[in-house]
């Protein structure tokens, strides 16, 4: 082929618009429950929450109940059911650096797919409306789940094959437990140990010197027995982990978790600078994050 048909077929070729990912920190900013859209989708195996579409939403696709669930069969983006239901998944393979705009495109596409239908997604959703552009914001309300039942159709556990599969995902959750005493944070047992991991709604600066001046007041404990393991990163938020002696009950951890809720909301308070004691206390924390999972 010539050069000059090469470049002639080079021209008449669409270009591929190229998609650029950003990161967004903190992608659930401006929600009303972002501690709990974090930990759903960092601490908890398996929970879900009802969403409300946009009034437009509404009258675009109909209103079809969506759920929020955890994690969704095979770490899928989302998923319709034949009743109509729209699942999307917080826990996935791919996402680009912006998650509300990620589960926000998810949900678009399940809501232009047929009920029942399979849900194609693109790795990088490109610009568009993210989760506070197109949901009802509120409180949301978290069902905690011991299995992934709550995926299946009724009767669908009835197949030899389905029921295989569901055996060895629920086989990978670790008992988790949804505290009242606070916001945000959940007891769990994991192999030998178990903790309490909570994500605090604070700006970073303001949660790590207010846990500084508990350190240094030596008041950081959940009480005997326990011993403060550290604290991660997630989405712009601090996630302090307790490590708990195993064989206490979660119910058991509701009235330490109030008390420290208490002198955590006194110290954050606290508007003087960190005396040395603090300081002291606050390079000792940053030498403590954790890595999740």
């Amino acid at each position: 082929m010539s050069k000059r048909r090469k470049n002639q077929r080079a021209e008449a070729a669409p270009r591929r618009e190229k998609i650029r990912d950003v990161f967004v920190p903190r992608p659930f900013e401006g929600l009303v429950d972002e501690p709990e859209w974090i930990a759903l989708r960092e601490l908890v195996p398996a929970a879900s929450a009802p969403l409300r579409l946009t009034p437009e939403l509404v009258e675009e696709y109909g209103d079809r109940p969506v759920v929020l669930a955890t994690v969704l069969p095979m770490a899928a983006p989302a998923m319709t059911k034949p009743d109509g239901r729209v699942f999307i998944g917080l826990q996935r393979h791919q996402q680009s650096g912006d998650v509300s705009r990620d589960l926000a495109e998810a949900l678009l596409c399940a809501l232009r797919t047929e009920p029942g239908g399979q849900v194609a997604v693109p790795p990088l959703p490109g610009p568009g409306p993210r989760l506070q552009d197109i949901l009802v914001d509120g409180p949301l309300e978290i069902s905690m789940h011991d299995g992934f039942e709550f995926w299946l159709d009724p009767g669908a556990a009835d197949d030899p094959t389905v029921q295989a599969s569901l055996e060895r995902a629920n086989a990978a959750i670790y008992p988790t437990v949804k505290l009242a005493a606070a916001r945000a944070a959940y007891w769990c047992q994991v192999p030998e140990k178990a903790h309490v991991r909570w994500v605090f709604a604070e700006d970073e600066d303001a949660a790590l010197d207010t846990l500084s001046r508990l350190s240094a007041a030596g008041t950081l404990t959940l009480g005997e027995g326990t011993k403060f393991a550290g604290m991660f990163r997630a989405h712009g938020r601090l996630a302090p982990v307790w490590d708990l002696p195993e064989d206490v009950p979660a119910a058991e951890w509701e009235e330490p978790v109030a008390a420290f809720a208490k002198r955590y909301a006194e110290a954050l308070e606290e508007k003087e600078p960190l005396d040395a004691a603090g300081r002291r206390a606050r390079q000792g924390l940053l030498g403590r994050q954790l890595t999740l999972r």
